[in-house]
């Protein structure tokens, strides 16, 4: 009995090993799934943060250009004021100058040009269209206010 019996562990402890075995193949399977996942999630990571650095350079390009233009229409801005100042200086200087002038000057606008200078106080594109619409046909220089 002691050869049966020695078979017997021999054959058990062969299922244990297989067993053993097997568990282990299991357990090497399940860690090459997660691996494969693992990589995957890298690549779509290294995916993503290449579209955001691509991203990010557009972006910091576009507000550089956008400062640019920022510090351009300021010297543009800037100029138009020191023009515009000039120019008021001259009218200044021409009604001192000219009597004339310095009464027509004086005068009060006459009621066609007022009304074109004046205006609502608007809060949108949408309501100066809608002003806009709203004033009629502005009459030619050669008609009379009478008609």
């Amino acid at each position: 009995m002691s050869t049966l019996r020695q078979a017997l562990y021999s054959f058990a402890l062969l299922g244990a090993l297989a067993l053993l075995i097997w568990g282990q193949q299991q357990r090497i399977d399940v860690a090459e799934g997660q691996t494969e996942r693992a990589n995957d999630a890298v690549k779509t990571a290294r995916k993503d943060a290449d579209r955001n650095l691509a991203t990010v350079t557009t972006l910091t390009a576009t507000l550089k250009q956008e400062r640019e233009n920022q510090s351009a229409l300021r010297a543009q801005q800037d100029q138009l004021r020191l023009a515009l100042a000039k120019r008021a200086r001259t009218i200044e200087e021409l009604k001192r100058e000219n009597d004339e002038l310095r009464d027509w000057a004086a005068q009060p606008l006459p009621d066609v040009a007022r009304r074109l200078r004046e205006r609502p106080a608007l809060t949108g594109a949408a309501a100066y269209r809608d002003w806009l619409s709203g004033r009629g046909a502005v009459p030619a220089a050669s008609d009379k206010p009478g008609q």
